[in-house]
């Protein structure tokens, strides 16, 4: 596993964070978030994969990875090269939630999935709803259930967050979102 060779992109990584401090952060789509950016606990993981079984290895060895940092809450996952196509991305990220199972992960680790032209399932695609997970490349989110947990049982209402966040956006519209990504 060679993850310094995995982590140089620089101007992807800077467009990420700027998207979670604007987006995520700033529009509270996450009220998690910003802990952890300040705690510096978030892992950008970059890789050039663009097909399926190397994004699927690259995930193995991240999940290996944070079994052994256990100071890291989260990691995303960022393809800037590939899964362009939202249909093929769902596709793999499918995959990668059976493969997380099936690698004894399950109850460990959990995914959520952004992309750039993320479409909820039955909504328009200008809809502004999309945008809670819209983001400036293909990114699979590594998240431990552990914390999920902890997190949970401080948060009031937590099944609200995703009601919330679409109404959010709805009422700022795609334009103004877009503005903010840029």
């Amino acid at each position: 596993m060679n993850i310094c060779a995995q982590i140089g992109d620089d101007k992807v990584e800077l467009s990420v964070k700027s998207w979670i401090e604007k987006v995520i952060v700033e529009l509270n789509f996450c009220p998690f978030a910003k802990k952890e950016m300040e705690r510096n606990t978030v892992r950008f993981a970059i890789f050039p994969a663009t097909q399926v079984n190397d994004a699927l290895s690259h995930l193995l060895e991240e999940l290996a990875l944070l079994e052994q940092l256990q100071d890291i809450q989260t990691t995303l996952l960022i393809f800037p090269q590939g899964f362009a196509d939202f249909d093929d991305f769902l596709d793999m990220l499918e995959m990668a939630n059976t493969l997380i199972g099936q690698g004894g992960y399950g109850g460990v680790y959990q995914l959520a999935s952004f992309h750039p032209d993320y479409c909820f399932d039955g909504e328009e695609q200008n809809d502004p709803a999309n945008y809670t997970n819209r983001s400036p490349y293909p990114i699979l989110h590594i998240l431990r259930e552990s914390s999920i947990e902890a997190v949970l049982k401080r948060y009031p209402d937590p099944e609200s967050i995703p009601e919330n966040n679409i109404t959010k956006a709805r009422e700022l519209g795609s334009s103004f979102i877009k503005a903010l990504m840029k």
